[in-house]
């Protein structure tokens, strides 16, 4: 079967990934969404993580090939002379050990932009230390503000570090290096560490502190749990509801339909007051149930929505009218985002297979 042109923004970019876990593949994922033509090569066997379905994988092409070997190489060069973009994610060294680091790669294309992923950097007294996102995070920043007072900070998943500190800034960068690309003729090396994605994404909270809006202490701030008005709620029914009306005119709308005491409002951003409207908020949550408080605030401005599992989600109205997402071999699965009014990319491409 000849394989149709790709739509999207990115129709035309030919990317070369080297399958690893995480944000890599996210990445590639990313890449291949918006119209890149991805070519993953897999290590023979697969990756460690053989996932039954795996979304990450949807819209690229995959060969296997073991670039240990002579042969391997050659081909895994040959594919590279070709491609826009490579984007690996192995310890710093391990890709010009085997022959296919930067400056390998650059002699055989010049204008090759080479994203490299890893959690703590290039260089650096940790670069060649294991680590996962939570490290990676928790030496940021993010990961201390997170969570109650009195207990360790939570687990917040993978998000923060492989995926918005991670992945996401590989992407960026990558396709801010092809513009540059574009215009001087010559690629270069991205160097994408979720340490530094993660404590970039920090840069709000650096300056709530240094202009004396953040409290040191866990718990004690507007965003990180300690307000009332910002926050998650039990329900009757044991399900939850989530609830951020940080500014007066939405917290007066909330006030106002859960039939509250206008006094809160005075009370607002108090932060001594906080703790005792936390307390009587919870008791008024757990009154009703998840479909209750909807039927009361959903679509309001009270700044409220259900607390859905992910599986669920795509079930809600809005991310139905949104067609947010997809089905595809029997698998619901997030639809690229974001969204572009002309440069469409093609949702209906295949999961292709390894060695396809």
């Amino acid at each position: 079967m000849t394989e149709q042109p790709k739509s999207g923004p990115l129709a035309g970019l030919r990317v070369v990934e080297m399958v690893g876990l995480g944000p890599g593949p996210f990445a590639g994922m990313l890449l291949a969404d918006m119209g890149a033509d991805v070519l993953a090569i897999d290590r023979p066997g697969g990756v460690s993580i053989n996932l039954s379905h795996d979304i990450c994988r949807r819209g690229k092409r995959f060969v296997e090939l073991d670039v240990k070997s002579g042969a391997g190489r050659a081909v895994a060069l040959d594919h590279i002379a070709d491609a826009d973009v490579l984007i690996e994610g192995n310890r710093p060294g391990v890709m010009e050990r085997l022959g296919l680091g930067p400056e390998d790669c650059l002699a055989r294309n010049p204008r090759l932009v080479y994203g490299r992923m890893t959690g703590w950097g290039q260089e650096g007294p940790l670069a060649q230390a294991a680590g996962h996102d939570l490290n990676y995070i928790a030496l940021a920043g993010a990961l201390h503000p997170m969570g109650a007072a009195d207990a360790p900070p939570p687990v917040p998943l993978n998000l923060v570090g492989d995926y918005g500190g991670g992945a996401m800034f590989l992407a960026f960068g990558v396709l801010a290096a092809v513009f540059e690309a574009q215009r001087s003729g010559r690629g270069q090396v991205v160097d994408a560490a979720m340490v530094d994605g993660a404590s970039l994404m920090m840069a709000m909270f650096h300056s709530l502190q240094a202009s004396g809006w953040w409290q040191t202490e866990r718990g004690a701030n507007f965003l990180d749990g300690g307000a009332h008005f910002y926050g998650c709620y039990a329900c009757a029914d044991g399900q939850y509801v989530s609830v951020g009306a940080i500014e007066a005119p939405f917290m007066a709308v909330l006030v106002d339909r859960a039939g509250l005491p206008h006094i809160w409002l005075e009370r607002h951003m108090d932060r001594a007051a906080w703790p005792v409207l936390k307390a009587e908020l919870t008791a008024i949550f757990a009154t009703r149930t998840q479909a209750e408080w909807c039927e009361i605030l959903e679509g309001s401005d009270a700044c409220f929505a259900p607390v859905l599992p992910f599986w669920e989600a795509h079930r809600h109205p809005h991310a139905v009218a949104r067609k947010a997402f997809i089905r595809r071999q029997g698998v619901i699965e997030p639809a690229p985002a974001p969204r572009f009014s002309r440069s469409i990319p093609d949702l209906a491409r295949h999961r292709a297979a390894t060695g396809e």
